[in-house]
């Protein structure tokens, strides 16, 4: 167990995909001795990266699963979570960030600030986490870092600080040249480990002065100190350090360092970077909500003698049963130990503490505040709060954005059937972005995810691990119903059977609204019994989930009661409720019903000369380009097109570009659904229910 937390960080490598997140993390493995040799990516090996260590990661070149690690740099311990670059997997990153202190940004060195970058950036700012921004690949044709330091200042509003400075680019990169300490760094032996210091060549000393200057400039800006010992000519490189980091932590400024992974250079410096500007569990502030407060923020410590509380932010299925990641925020969790639940209250006993290293683990007694293990055995969910029965807290959950894609699967055979269950059971558990439902008309199973390739990801994940065939249907679309007209209504519940009947009557306004959904209450009189409002209300509310065009889900409506009558014996909740029902099927056709579907933000990039074929590729898509970029013989379009256009999208680009394209995409926005669009949708939902006899 780690006494003294200065000793200790956790870090997250985050990044635009392919920007060399996972090349990075076996770099830093390789130097800091956890591993022995260094494996590639797409490795001819047949080996791969040690974080990659799903066959399917392996065979496809890119992480799906955040993976845990860690290591040791002089005399600090580094806790590293690897987390998967493309936009499917955002969960992974979320989850990450949510329990970590410190992050490295990795950005390409070519391709500069590119548009998962921005979504990373985004997360980072949720959760308040200070970062290093590495720019990588200085080694490849076109690399440019100090275009992506300013990419940093323009597309992400940042305050980037240059530490470093490249010596050579492209083909003739050696090393970099160190701001603070003034003395130029290159990297030899078969893979960089030897670190040769020299003096900064003669040709870069006045640029190496002039850029030493603006970061100074740039840091007396958050330090009195500095400033002082500006003008006394008396700055030392611990001063620097000092200014560096503090500005860091307070997320003033964003040190920017450089390097190549893949050619072994410059990494050494950047785990430097990393124990000296990036803070310990100390420095770092953690809030959790008193349960018996009504949900009270309350501040926690970092200090391993005070009650215990941790988060379970990641589960898994090991072969020893549940594996839950945990972060530990107060107190000590110990081998053999009770903790409590404060979700479901439930006490467990902890079977195995272990420390990850990949798919690795090693066996502990015990971790304190601050660290990042994983338990054994105990079942829970994702986002679970631990304590040890002293205190009932739980902490802030973490932000799980909607899912916009659904696929109907159905199991092969009986024993599919059992096996396909067990494996929805499972990543419902582990993922929060994956989700499964059933179609209430068919019976079939739905699942519901972030993007085509994560849907792929678990089909085949069913298959290998679980050994369910299933077969799957189309993706299907997430479309909204809406309102665009303010239309009143009045309407009376009677029923009458043998003794007491149903009497109520409502009356008032259904009209849009910025909200999914809002009840106002405007009732004079007492026309409605106030124990009546609720059950209007909840009438309401269940006619949201179809709507009446082509029952998908309605959304951004506000419906207002403002009059409508009770009988003293007859009215009832369920009459109220009833009541409510019928004025929303009488108000709601003249109410301009509207289909929206989800519109996605698409950012595609291509060499330069296939520019106007992406246009023309997005524009046939019903999509709307929002702006171009161009730079070093690449170009980048962005553009907003509907998700029921963009199935396939990745197999036609590919061809229209000699596979040279690439593209990302996130969910924007909902938006209306065009009218001869909106007639087809309509006729073909016809159909499909006539073919079910309905």
């Amino acid at each position: 167990m780690i006494s003294d937390l200065s000793r200790l960080r956790n870090i997250g490598i985050s990044a635009h995909i392919d920007s060399g997140k996972t090349t990075l993390t076996e770099r830093i493995l390789f130097y800091t001795k956890r591993i022995h040799a260094i494996h590639d990516v797409k490795g001819k090996d047949g080996v791969g990266a040690k974080m990659d260590s799903m066959d399917l990661e392996r065979e496809r070149g890119i992480t799906i699963q955040s993976a845990a690690t860690f290591c040791t740099w002089g005399n600090t311990q580094i806790n590293i979570i690897d987390t998967p670059g493309h936009v499917d997997f955002t969960i992974e990153v979320e989850r990450s960030l949510r329990v970590l202190d410190g992050a490295i940004l990795v950005l390409c060195s070519v391709a500069g600030v590119q548009s998962q970058s921005l979504t990373v950036d985004r997360q980072m700012r949720r959760y308040g986490v200070p970062r290093i921004a590495f720019v990588n690949k200085c080694d490849r044709a076109g690399a440019n870092p100090l275009r992506a330091r300013d990419q940093l200042r323009e597309k992400l509003n940042l305050n980037p600080v240059l530490l470093q400075l490249p010596i050579g680019l492209e083909d003739k990169f050696e090393g970099v040249v160190d701001l603070i300490k003034m003395k130029a760094f290159r990297f030899e032996g078969p893979n960089g480990e030897k670190i040769i210091e020299s003096d900064i060549p003669a040709g870069m000393q006045a640029e190496a002065q002039k850029c030493r200057d603006e970061m100074l400039d740039a840091l007396s800006m958050f330090s009195d100190e500095l400033t002082e010992a500006m003008l006394e000519e008396k700055v030392t490189e611990d001063l620097i350090n000092k200014a560096v980091r503090s500005a860091t932590i307070k997320l003033q400024i964003v040190p920017v360092m450089m390097g190549s992974a893949y050619k072994n250079k410059a990494v050494q410096l950047l785990l430097n970077g990393v124990t000296t500007f990036l803070p310990c569990p100390t420095d770092v502030t953690n809030h959790a909500v008193d349960l018996e407060k009504d949900e009270a923020k309350i501040e926690l410590d970092s200090d391993s003698d005070k009650p215990l509380v941790m988060l379970a932010f990641k589960l898994e299925d090991g072969r020893f049963g549940q594996l839950s990641y945990l972060r530990v925020y107060q107190g000590t969790i110990s081998k053999g130990k009770e903790i409590t639940n404060t979700r479901t209250g439930k006490r467990h006993k902890v079977g195995r503490l272990v420390r990850m290293h990949s798919d690795e683990m090693e066996d502990i007694e015990s971790a304190g505040a601050g660290d990042i293990v994983a338990m054994f055995g105990v079942d829970c969910n994702s986002g679970d709060t631990f304590t040890d029965g002293t205190l009932s807290v739980a902490m802030t959950s973490m932000h799980v954005p909607d899912s916009v894609i659904s696929l109907t699967v159905t199991p092969k055979d009986n024993k599919a059937q059992v096996n396909m269950s067990k494996a929805l059971k499972r990543f419902t558990k582990e993922d929060p972005t994956f989700r499964v439902g059933s179609d209430p008309e068919t019976n079939e199973t739905v699942i519901h995810g972030m993007g085509e390739l994560h849907l792929d990801v678990y089909i085949e994940r069913m298959k290998r691990e679980y050994g369910a065939e299933v077969v799957t249907s189309p993706p299907r679309v997430a479309y909204r119903e809406t309102v665009t007209r303010r239309t009143e209504f009045n309407y009376t519940h009677k029923k009458q059977t043998g003794g007491s009947g149903q009497y109520g009557k409502v009356a008032g306004i259904i009209e849009p609204s910025d909200q999914a959904y809002e009840f106002v209450d405007d009732i004079t009189g007492g026309s409605i019994p106030k124990e009546f409002i609720p059950s209007c209300d909840k009438g309401f509310r269940s006619m949201l989930a179809k709507g009446l065009v082509m029952q998908a889900p309605v959304t951004g409506v506000r419906v207002t009661i403002n009059d409508g009558a009770a009988h003293a014996v007859d009215s009832s909740d369920i009459a109220f409720q009833e009541a409510a029902r019928g004025a929303w099927r009488e108000a709601y056709p003249k109410a301009g019903p509207q289909i929206l579907e989800p519109l996605m933000k698409v950012a595609a990039e291509s060499p330069s000369e296939f520019q106007g074929g992406v246009v023309g590729i997005l524009m046939q898509r019903r999509g709307i380009i929002i702006g171009t970029t161009e730079s070093d013989g690449f170009c980048r379009v962005e553009a907003e097109v509907p998700l029921a256009e963009m199935f396939g999208f990745s197999t036609v680009l590919r061809s229209a570009t000699q596979g040279k394209a690439e593209f990302t995409m996130e969910f924007s926005r909902y938006a209306p659904v065009p009218g001869a669009i909106a007639e087809e949708l309509i006729k073909k939902h016809k159909e499909e229910l006539a073919k079910k006899g309905k």
